[in-house]
């Protein structure tokens, strides 16, 4: 590629948090190094920090050295903070204090992964639009009423950027170069990491519902997007079944004939994934929990929990304690 003229190189400075996703830093990072080749001049330079300012323990077990701790940066530097597993441990009052500071210096922050929990609790993102790994989805949006939370593969809201993880930081920094250099520039970059479809901030993060359950049948995946999307007030199955002009009889043999359970069933089942999502990754009291996925009260919750995963509720979360 030609090199372009008169670039001001755009810095970045990756704060790598503990038990970080090595595949989602990995995905925000080759990028910049290989749109640097592909312009023929420094465009793009980087840091890494983290808390002590010495190392950083990946989720993989790899252990990365860094360059800095939690110092000052230039107000036009961008942070990108990496989060993983466990994010709420790794989200100390350092890391928020600092974050908190640059952001008050105009600094624009970003959060890969399950970060947006990180610049969540610095208060970064009230009245913003965000978006998080699926798998925190449910626990972030009751925790932070006021950051409108999207399935987005990537969000960017004024200065503040976010990613679901995986393979949408990618998708991010290629939207982040196609801004800055062109997006012929983003597309060449992307064919060298044989990227073959570039994805935009209108994808979302999960498999379609067809995919996800192995099976295209319309009035099915519609059914089931109005029960993910009705979790703490349960639609009963004949309002379900008239909503898409079947029978009662007709959801139910439908149910049998592609998932091998009723609809009842299958219902329950995503109830009480919703819960124990919210259990493992929550401060939430477990009648709260039972009233997020549509139980009456906490012994119906705690009869069906047992009978799905062998465990009762209070010792879900005793066990996820004892892993902290």
């Amino acid at each position: 590629m030609a090199p372009t003229d008169d670039i001001r190189p755009r810095h970045f400075v990756f704060l790598l948090l503990n038990n970080f996703s090595m595949s989602s830093f990995a995905a925000a990072i080759e990028p910049l190094r290989i749109g640097n080749r592909m312009i023929g001049k420094t465009a793009y330079t980087w840091a890494l920090a983290s808390e002590d300012g010495q190392s950083a323990m990946a989720s993989n077990g790899a252990r990365m050295l860094v360059d800095m701790g939690l110092d000052a940066v230039n107000r036009d530097t961008t942070l990108l903070v990496c989060g993983g597993v466990n994010i709420k441990e790794a989200t100390s009052k350092p890391v928020l204090n600092w974050l908190r500071r640059e952001a008050r210096k105009g600094v624009g922050i970003g959060g890969l992964c399950t970060a947006s929990y990180t610049m969540a609790k610095a208060g970064l993102l009230d009245g913003k639009k965000c978006t998080i790994h699926w798998e925190n989805h449910d626990s972030f949006e009751e925790e932070f009423l006021e950051v409108e939370l999207t399935k987005s593969l990537f969000v960017v809201d004024g200065n503040r950027l976010s990613s679901a993880g995986g393979m949408s930081s990618l998708d991010l920094m290629l939207n982040v170069i196609a801004s800055d250099h062109g997006q012929d520039i983003a597309n060449s970059v992307a064919d060298q990491l044989i990227y073959t479809s570039i994805r935009t901030d209108r994808d979302e993060q999960r498999l379609s519902i067809p995919t996800r359950i192995g099976v295209r049948h319309p009035k099915l995946s519609t059914v089931i997007q109005m029960m993910e999307a009705n979790i703490e007030e349960p639609i009963s199955p004949s309002l379900l079944a008239r909503d898409v002009g079947m029978s009662t009889r007709q959801l139910e043999r439908l149910f049998r004939r592609y998932l091998n359970r009723s609809p009842k069933r299958y219902y329950m089942e995503l109830r009480l994934q919703k819960a124990r999502n919210l259990l493992m990754q929550t401060d939430m009291s477990v009648i709260n929990v039972a009233l997020a996925c549509g139980f009456a009260s906490p012994s119906h919750f705690s009869k069906c929990y047992r009978a799905h995963y062998d465990t009762t509720p209070y010792r879900e979360r005793g066990s996820q304690a004892s892993l902290r």
